[in-house]
């Protein structure tokens, strides 16, 4: 197992994420709680440290299981994460009354790290107002020692992200976001990246296989893979791109099966990021697979100027070209929230002035409709 450094600490590079447990019959709350602790056996015998869960994960099921799963280890040969539910706006005033049940659930009297969760557009506002005191209290718990490493997620905007450390800087010791070699260009994560290393800010990655969606790539691309790494799978490759990405230090990867996790301990026994010529296919296959699945906006903002309703036309369409690439999810959904209802793709009346300057002639109107739709399913 590689390890890398993060202060005094010495952490697995590979961390087991525990969104995607094994569960019985599709269920997410049914989380098979005896392959779990074998996965965790397993991970433990083979130098994984990090052990990665969530107030939300598996309907709340995940930090049981994982407390039970990690219970029979003595308490310092593993570092655990849990994060603040913010992406419920309803519990921006329940910070002490979910950390204590955290506590509870996972059968710790401390939390190695502990993050400020899904920072994004629709709860930005709510985490920076002093009258949750979220801050204050975290600060407080990690004062205590209940907390030793306290960060945070964010899956909004590069613009989010600044907005939050503005606020929280001054006490955030690491960052965790979505990237991986399809997002690196897709959701604009090399501009997350270059800003957290210019801030000396250690990356904690999620999503790094998007899902798994990376695993399984056409056939022309592995073919193009293989002729450079014949050994080496997708998902290896996936891994690689991130171990010569700057500033990484915790790759967390949410494994379902006993396979999956052997595999990715495989990868990690090495670091052989990708150098420059493999690193330049890689990005070529992202763009091939982004460009031929999502709308072609170079937001100009042509269109922004010639909306009669103001509606920020750049941002919807991506936001669209992400919930339509991935089929859904949550990240859309959650950044219309934070919109006023006129400003949503349903306030689009077809006028289609956008479209008379669109230089890439983008249906942008079909577009708004289309995501429009999509939201009311």
């Amino acid at each position: 197992m590689i390890y890398k450094d993060f202060q005094n600490l010495k952490l697995s590079a590979l961390g087991m994420g525990t969104m995607r447990l094994p569960v019985f019959d599709g269920d997410e709350a049914k989380v098979d709680q005896d392959t779990t602790e074998q996965m965790v056996a397993y991970a433990m015998e083979h130098g994984i440290n990090y052990y990665d869960t969530a107030w939300g994960y598996h309907n709340g099921n995940s930090e049981l299981a994982i407390g039970r799963a990690l219970s029979k280890y003595p308490r310092e040969n593993f570092y655990l994460a849990t994060k603040f539910p913010g992406y419920d706006l309803n519990n921006m005033d329940k910070a002490e009354e979910i950390f204590e049940k955290q506590l509870q659930k996972c059968q710790v009297e401390y939390f190695d790290f502990y993050l400020i969760h899904n920072v994004c557009e629709m709860n930005i506002n709510a985490y920076l107002d002093p009258k949750f005191g979220i801050k204050d209290y975290f600060v407080k718990q990690k004062a205590a020692g209940r907390i030793k490493h306290l960060g945070f997620s964010v899956h909004g905007t590069l613009d989010t992200m600044l907005k939050f450390l503005e606020g929280y800087g001054d006490c955030i010791e690491f960052c965790q976001i979505q990237l991986n070699f399809l997002d690196w260009e897709f959701q604009d994560a090399k501009s997350k990246v270059k800003v957290l290393n210019e801030r000396s800010i250690p990356i904690w990655v999620m999503e790094p296989l998007r899902g798994g969606k990376l695993v399984h790539l056409k056939e022309e691309y592995t073919a193009q893979m293989k002729e450079l790494r014949p050994e080496e799978s997708a998902a290896a490759w996936a891994f690689r791109f991130l171990q010569a990405t700057p500033g990484v230090t915790m790759i967390l990867s949410g494994m379902s099966t006993p396979e999956q996790m052997a595999d990715n301990i495989r990868t990690f026994e090495t670091e052989r990021p990708l150098d420059d010529a493999e690193m330049k296919l890689i990005l070529s296959i992202a763009d091939d697979m982004r460009i031929s699945k999502t709308l072609p906006c170079t937001a100009c903002h042509y269109c922004v100027s010639h909306c009669p309703q103001g509606l920020d036309i750049p941002w919807l369409l991506s936001l669209y070209n992400e919930h339509s690439y991935t089929k859904g999810g949550f990240i859309a959904p959650m950044a219309l929230r934070s919109l006023e209802k006129e400003k949503r793709p349903d306030a689009c009346i077809g006028c289609r002035s956008c479209e008379a300057v669109c230089p890439q002639q983008i249906k942008i109107s079909e577009a708004m409709s289309d995501f429009a739709a999509k939201m009311r399913k």
